[in-house]
């Protein structure tokens, strides 16, 4: 017992060690966790699935499964796919069905799969991910073309793809013991019926109990990952193999319905996936026979090289006809597609359901998928940055900001750099904000920079800046600490709350080197003097009118933010980071109202060579 309980501890341990490292090394952290699996289970013997799980390791699989689709049909909104563009909408239709048969013919001809299993495998290997697909995009910095197209394939392709696996496993059961086409497809429409009817009618309840707030917020969490369990099992009950179609179209009508918000339940998928389904891949990948590998022999190497070299640039072709993208911006996205979570975790549960079934060749759909989803992704994070330089699809250095808030303080700076060439995405949680800043033209983002929801969906092509504007310091602090890797230290900024948050013992310090305008600038200070009419100013310095001059002309009436040298690089305005601004730079500065009408103190060489309203 004491042995099982060690194991099990140094799973959890081992999984969030793969996962800290693939967040320091930027590439997708399913490639790590399965290469930890593999290395504990078959390499080393230290890990044996079967013998610590016993008879509970198909029903953790199954829950676990159950839970990742659920979360993928979250994020598969109606209103997200009416606005997507041609090429995406084509990519996740026609091009998902190009990517399946040329992978099931694959299958068919070099593995001599069944062609049931080969149409099967061809459904696991459609979906990309946005798992897989964001760290990617982080590294590599294509343009925002590609970036973005790749980024809203894998969103809408996950649940779509996983929900084919589950139709085309349903019709491959549904005909076990059938002695007539007739019977088969009546077996296989009770399962459709099932899942559709039992999805649609939990998805409408839970949706209404959040609406009407029937349960305390406290608990809209739990009971949402025990309605999935239950709505699973009773399906599967019911009609044999219909709860996975189920839970995900219970996900898709609660993504749906009105009023509804589903954020939160997305955000509690953070503590669950790192701990669960991190797990889940470390087991699967030990269950790994190197016999299975060998039985594979070339033709495996075979599949990954058509998935590569034919499905993708063939779906890409196909997807993009008639387009407006450039040569080299096809040749990219016909390049990108690692597979990721979804396929390595339904490839794993239907090979159990299928050997039970009475098909011994679905052992090899594991090791096949898993084969894939390593040489995806390790081929491709290590050429895909090189590739894009090559082709010349990689975006500019970087200037943009990404702004923690989207309150009165961060709206006015943000324009102010906006105006100025620099564009920035402000992050809010309160609609309102995030309302009046698109009101104002600014790019913005309703949700936590900080949860693993901005992870999968917050954009970060263009910005190369970390510029934390919360009047809630502790959030300030954690951006800073969360995005260190992604920019860079020398690129975080944050500002402080308060004189009283700077003071107070039980406020989260702002680490050194990290203050934005200076010690003595809070968040406080620009919001009362932005309410009292203070303007940000952009004023010139010449020789007759140099920094000095500026300070001595507005007092203690204007805060320096940033200084724009004659090369157009724009310096944020520290106390760690001493800038001198010289002749020919641009101040931008909040100045306040009075200040404007001060007179020029005795010893001014001159007047400014230019001072406007931003």
């Amino acid at each position: 017992m004491e042995e099982h309980v060690l194991t099990i501890a140094g799973i959890g341990v081992l999984a969030i060690a793969c996962q800290w490292f693939a967040w320091w090394v930027k590439l997708p952290a399913i490639l790590f966790l399965l290469l930890a699996g593999i290395l504990t289970g078959p390499v080393l013997g230290l890990l044996h699935p079967d013998a610590l799980f016993g008879d509970l390791l198909f029903p953790f699989v199954s829950l676990s499964v159950a839970v990742i689709l659920f979360e993928g049909s979250l994020t598969l909104k109606f209103s997200e796919i009416a606005g997507l563009e041609r090429i995406v909408r084509r990519m996740v239709t026609s091009g998902l069905v190009v990517t399946w048969a040329v992978a099931a013919l694959a299958a068919y001809l070099l593995l001599a799969f069944p062609p049931e299993l080969a149409l099967l495998f061809g459904a696991f290997i459609v979906v990309t991910g946005p798992t897989v697909i964001v760290p990617l995009l982080r590294t590599v910095r294509p343009t925002a073309h590609v970036a973005n197209i790749l980024r809203w394939e894998g969103i809408v392709i996950d649940p779509i793809g996983a929900l084919l696996a589950v139709l085309v496993f349903e019709f491959i059961i549904s005909g076990q013991g059938g002695e007539a086409l007739g019977h088969t497809l009546a077996s296989f429409a009770r399962i459709i019926g099932v899942g559709v009817v039992f999805g649609i009618l939990s998805g409408q309840f839970l949706g209404l109990a959040l609406r009407n707030h029937w349960l305390p917020e406290f608990l809209h969490n739990v009971a949402t990952l025990a309605l999935v369990f239950a709505m699973f099992a009773l399906s599967n009950v019911v009609a044999d193999e219909a709860g996975l179609l189920t839970v995900t179209v219970m996900g898709i009508r609660l993504a749906n319905m009105r009023a509804v918000s589903v954020e939160h339940i997305l955000d509690f998928k953070e503590s669950l996936s790192v701990v669960l389904i991190s797990a889940l891949f470390i087991i699967l990948a030990a269950r790994i026979d190197f016999s299975q590998l060998q039985a594979l022999g070339w033709g495996a190497l075979g599949i990954l090289a058509v998935i590569q070299f034919v499905a993708r640039p063939v779906k890409i072709a196909l997807s993009t006809w008639g387009s407006s993208l450039r040569w080299q911006e096809r040749a990219l996205l016909a390049w990108i597609g690692p597979r990721g979570i979804v396929a390595a975790a339904v490839a794993a549960l239907f090979s159990l359901k299928l050997q039970a079934a009475g098909y011994p060749e679905a052992e090899l759909l594991v090791p096949l998928t898993f084969m894939v989803i390593i040489g995806t992704v390790v081929l491709q994070s290590a050429t895909a940055g090189l590739l894009a330089r090559v082709l010349g699809v990689t975006e500019p250095e970087p200037r943009g900001f990404l702004i923690v808030g989207a309150n009165p303080v961060a709206r006015v700076i943000a324009e102010a750099l906006q105006k100025r060439g620099y564009d920035s995405v402000l992050c809010d949680t309160t609609w309102a904000n995030v309302s009046a800043a698109r009101m104002h033209g600014l790019t913005t983002f309703f949700g936590s920079a900080v949860s693993e929801y901005a992870d999968r969906r917050l954009d970060l092509v263009g910005l190369g800046r970390l510029l934390a504007l919360s009047p809630q310091q502790e959030l300030n602090v954690l951006a800073v600490h969360r995005y260190r890797r992604e920019f860079g230290g020398s690129q975080l900024f944050a500002l402080r709350a308060s004189e009283a948050a700077v003071d107070s013992k039980q406020s989260t310090p702002l680490p050194a080197g990290f203050v934005a305008f200076g010690e003595d600038v809070t968040y406080e200070r620009l919001a009362n003097a932005l309410g009292m009419g203070a303007e940000i100013r952009e004023t010139t310095l010449t020789e007759n009118f140099d920094f000095d001059a500026y300070h001595r002309r507005h007092y203690k009436k204007a805060i320096p933010l940033f200084a724009i040298d004659p090369r157009e690089r724009l310096h944020i305005m520290t106390t760690e980071h001493k800038v001198k601004p010289a002749p020919g730079w641009t101040l931008l500065s909040l100045v306040e109202p009075e200040a404007l009408e001060q007179p020029v103190p005795e010893g001014d060489a001159g007047e400014p060579d230019a001072e406007v309203s931003v």
